[in-house]
Order: structure tokens, then sequence, then C-alpha cells
């Protein structure tokens, strides 16, 4: 079966870029990161794409008058690039309903907390306000509702005393770079359905990398 190719959305570093790149790497992976693109033509990640062999491009949003004119170019980029399948990685600008459309049920994001749970802005500030006790990661289909659309994995870690948000974060972190793979990896072999606002996974997943099951160890 061939790969799946991806394209990768990115505004900064790119840090979970970097673990989807490495794992498509791995022998037997069932996908390829055939683009990466950023709206910040300085973002870091797209060095780290170019330096792993893989096209790198920066469309700068501020050179378009509209959020539908910069989506028409993002898409025409990935459809040159002959991307089938959309992984947003840190990329800091919403979708527009037009765009999430052409790719229906073809792009997924990684959100810092068990959704529904603390949508938005400064997830892990809202975590701790709330005095959860497990916060986290979701890997979710993307909708037009920010932070909504079938779930398709999740990932918990412990909220310890004394934690502020960025020693969460970085704990959360940890557990996004295990997921984010690992939820492609699903899709990829074709075992994610989705069935109205819900994803459903054919087959049984490793209990050693069922995101579902994934407890980072306390620290």
């Amino acid at each position: 079966m061939a790969k799946l190719r991806v394209g990768v959305l990115i505004s900064g570093r790119g840090s979970n870029l970097k673990a989807l790149l490495d794992t498509c790497l791995t022998p037997g992976f069932p996908a390829e990161i055939v683009a990466v693109i950023s709206n910040r033509p300085d973002a870091i990640g797209l060095k780290y794409a170019q330096a792993m062999g893989v096209p790198a491009i920066g469309l700068d949003h501020k050179a378009y008058d509209s959020r539908e004119a910069f989506d028409d170019s993002l898409h025409e980029a990935l459809r040159i690039a002959g991307v089938e399948f959309i992984c947003l990685a840190g990329y800091m600008r919403l979708l527009t309903p037009g765009l999430i459309g052409r790719w229906a049920d073809r792009i997924i994001n990684i959100h810092p907390s068990l959704l529904p749970a603390f949508r938005g802005l400064r997830a892990h500030e809202q975590a701790l306000a709330a005095g959860v006790k497990l916060a986290g990661c979701t890997v979710h289909i993307v909708r037009p509702e920010v932070d909504s659309g079938p779930i398709i994995a999740q990932a918990a870690v412990p909220v310890l005393d004394g934690d502020d948000a960025e020693s969460l974060a970085a704990r959360v972190l940890e557990a996004e770079h295990k997921i984010y793979p690992l939820a492609l990896k699903l899709i990829a072999e074709q075992r994610v359905r989705i069935v109205g606002d819900k994803a459903f996974i054919d087959g049984v997943v490793d209990d050693e990398t069922a995101a579902a099951q994934l407890i980072s160890p306390a620290r």
C-alpha cells in the first residue's frame, strides 16, 4: 500500500513536526511528509524540514488581503505538493471554513488539553486554575469551530503539586510527541472511521502506545 502523503502546517519551532518527521522516517511507517508549510517564512521548523530533505515553504500571511486569499494560496501549495492529508503542528492561524470544507475529514490537530475541556489559548493555565488532577492532549479532526471535531486519541498526564504552566506544558509536550505520530499511523493504516462527530478505531491498539491509556510517570 502506498504511503499517505502528508503536509504539515507550522508557525514556529516545529516541536511536533520534528516528532512526526522522525517517526515517518522509521522503516515501515505508513505515511510520509512531502511538504512543510509555515505562515511565517522565518519559522525555525522550516529549517529543520529542509535539513531533513523535506520541501519547506514559507507563505507570509501578511502579504494577503484576507484570510480567504491566504488559504486559497495555501490550498494551491498543498495541491502542487501532492498532499493527501494535513497535520497542524503549532499552526497559529484559524483555517477558514472554505479550506476546511475542501479538506473535509483530512485535517488533524493536536491540542494541549483533554478536549472538550480547556479549548483555545492558554490551556495549561486554564487546567491549573480549574484544579484538575489530570491534564493532557488530544488529536482531533478539524472542524470550523475552534478545537472541536471527532477525537482520534488522547493522552493523560498527572498535574503535580507545585506545577506551573511551564512545567505542566513540558510534561504534556512529551505526551504530544508520542500521541501525534500514533494518531497519524492509525489514519494512514485506514483504521479511523469518522461517523458524524465521532471517530472510531478499527482493531486493537497496542497497550504500550495506546493514546487513551498513555499516562506519563510523575516526576
